[in-house]
């Protein structure tokens, strides 16, 4: 059978592409080894979130009393019960995946496969040991996985990933995390919330990598007061006896840790998918594609972590809905102008657009607007706990090029200012646009006019 398009791999990449090929009547094939949602759905964005959700509800009640509420006795919660309702969201969401790509018809196929060559009539041939498929596109979304970094004495730790993480069923005494990016930051947040003593071990100078390093600061300050231990600039170079060994300066430390969460990275998923094959341009260890998602073979795709360049779900998404638009011929292409990042801590950090530092970097003359989100009306109201920022960057044009927020809920309000950055907004034209009252957006508003 002859399909007009087959995606490996089931993540958000994958399952959008195959509902819009699907929708607009292409004969689709999505195949995915494990579960439909991919890593996002199942070990990631979603179980993380819920979780975090939890967290902030028990960080609500235990500071209740400053919004005049009070609560009798000491606030507690049930691990167990936190996983279970985890496990239940993602049940609900991927049988959500699964009910669309049957409306759609889209056919599934629970296994691994590989690029295999070409046909005589230049049809794509993927297949594995037992069943070879044939498609005139093919779509790769396979996806990342963990770095697991060569430090001595890790593998026989127990160490966690967060695949891990999101399982356990049992509190830590405590708990050091090696890398401070957002995966390590979120999960250093959800278990000092539970009380957890938390070390976060970093090798750069600041956590979150290539977020903005002032609010970084910020963040990880306000972390600080909460008990949260960070080393920064430092190495791990053994793990012993319940201990982590640190390096920093050429001195050797060593960190408390009844539980390692390895927390290092992640890298595109191209093993065993044979790209060679077709003779597939690489790129940083992923696929190299064009503005289209295209590949350097004219009918196969790449879109998500595989790609090497945003690992981030909602890059993805949008990633698929490029290659089938191209695929049928729809004027698209993919831009990275306004990608949001977020880090769902408590409070939330995010940006999109270019950071100071990588402005200063280029040596790009630019000028930074900030306020702190107590400017809000809405935030004072809501918020007793934390100041927080809006920071706006503009180009020598005046055009919006950049914004970073450290506040709830930044990860909502990220969107707005990433609207006004990918559209080329001046900040008079931004300026015009009218933001509800009393909401914590307006701070973007006023940012504007300082």
């Amino acid at each position: 059978m002859l399909y007009d398009i087959a995606i490996i791999g089931g993540g958000p990449a994958g399952y959008t592409a195959a509902e819009r090929a699907a929708a607009n009547g292409l004969k689709t094939i999505l195949f995915e080894k494990n579960a439909l949602g991919g890593v996002c759905l199942n070990e990631g964005c979603i179980p993380t979130k819920t979780l975090l959700y939890s967290a902030k509800t028990l960080d609500n009640i235990k500071h209740s009393a400053k919004y005049g509420v009070s609560v009798e006795g000491q606030p507690g919660f049930d691990l167990s019960k936190i996983i279970a309702r985890k496990q239940k969201t993602v049940r609900k969401l991927v049988a959500g995946i699964k009910q669309k790509m049957a409306a759609h018809e889209v056919e599934i196929i629970g296994a691994e496969v590989h690029l295999i060559g070409e046909d005589n009539s230049r049809n794509i041939l993927v297949g594995n040991d037992d069943e070879t498929y044939t498609a005139k596109y093919v779509l790769l979304c396979t996806g990342s996985e963990t770095i697991v970094p060569p430090i001595k004495g890790l593998d026989s730790s127990g160490y966690w990933t967060s695949k891990e993480a999101l399982d356990n069923k049992e509190v830590p005494k405590s708990l050091a995390i090696i890398g401070g990016g957002v995966i390590g930051v979120e999960f250093a947040s959800f278990f000092n919330s539970l009380g957890v003593k938390v070390s976060v071990i970093e090798m750069l100078p600041e956590i979150l990598g290539a977020m903005d390093k002032e609010l970084s600061a910020m963040l990880r300050t306000e972390y600080a007061k909460k008990g949260i231990d960070f080393y920064l600039g430092t190495k791990v170079v053994e793990i012993k006896d319940g201990e982590v060994i640190i390096e920093k300066d050429g001195e050797q430390s060593s960190v408390e840790a009844t539980q390692i969460l390895l927390s290092t990275g992640r890298r595109p998923v191209t093993a065993n998918l044979n790209p060679e094959k077709l003779n597939i341009e690489m790129h940083r260890n992923g696929i190299k594609v064009d503005e289209f998602m295209r590949t350097s073979h004219p009918r196969i795709y790449a879109c998500g972590d595989i790609t090497g360049h945003s690992l981030l779900a909602h890059t993805a998404v949008r990633e698929g809905e490029v290659a089938v638009n191209h695929i049928f011929g729809k004027a698209d292409r993919m831009s990275y102008k306004a990608i949001p990042g977020v880090v769902y801590t408590n409070p939330e950090i995010a940006g999109a657009g270019q950071t100071e530092e990588e402005l200063i970097a280029k040596g790009i003359k630019h000028t930074v607007l900030k306020l702190p989100m107590a400017y809000s009306g809405r935030f004072v109201a809501e918020n007793e706990l934390v100041n927080g920022m809006c920071k706006l960057i503009t180009g020598e044009d005046e055009k919006i090029i950049g914004c970073h927020m450290l506040g709830n809920p930044a990860s909502e309000l990220i969107v707005i200012a990433g609207i006004a950055i990918e559209k080329d907004f001046t900040v008079e034209e931004f300026r015009k646009i009218v933001f509800p009252h009393p909401t914590v957006g307006e701070i973007i508003h006023e940012t504007l006019f300082i």
